[in-house]
């Protein structure tokens, strides 16, 4: 039996947005104060048992929701061109953090984005296929 340990962190960024194309209010500006979970899973754990310090896990974290931080997400890259849904930032901020964290025995599982208290997407990818 494998053994995995799961890690999480949770940080967060205020922003506005517009989704093109949207039938609804949205369509127009609005602006959430998000909350942003990762989640990375460790296979083995350091000589001190530790699978990944936490604090590594929130300075990519901090960094990559900052980026975001205060500002029209449709003005900035790549959301100029790709509508900046929760799932599509989702989506950016796992391969962002992905790209940092992933290593030999450690790898970000998934990363969800709450646009409110009640409403929530999950991104993660499929490193079976």
């Amino acid at each position: 039996m494998a053994r995995i340990w799961k890690l999480k962190v949770v940080t967060g960024f205020a922003s506005a947005h517009t989704l093109r194309d949207y039938p609804g209010d949205c369509r127009r500006m609005h602006g959430h104060n998000w909350k942003v979970e990762v989640e990375v899973i460790a296979q083995r754990l350091d000589e001190l048992g530790m699978g990944i310090d936490f604090k590594q896990i929130k300075e990519v974290a901090r960094r990559e929701a900052g980026r975001l931080d205060h500002r029209y997400l449709n003005e900035i890259e790549p959301f100029d061109r790709l509508n900046p849904t929760a799932e599509n930032i989702a989506a950016d901020l796992f391969a962002r953090i992905a790209r940092e964290l992933d290593g030999d025995h450690v790898r970000v599982s998934a990363v969800t984005l709450w646009e409110t208290d009640t409403a929530c997407v999950t991104y993660s990818e499929d490193n079976s296929a």
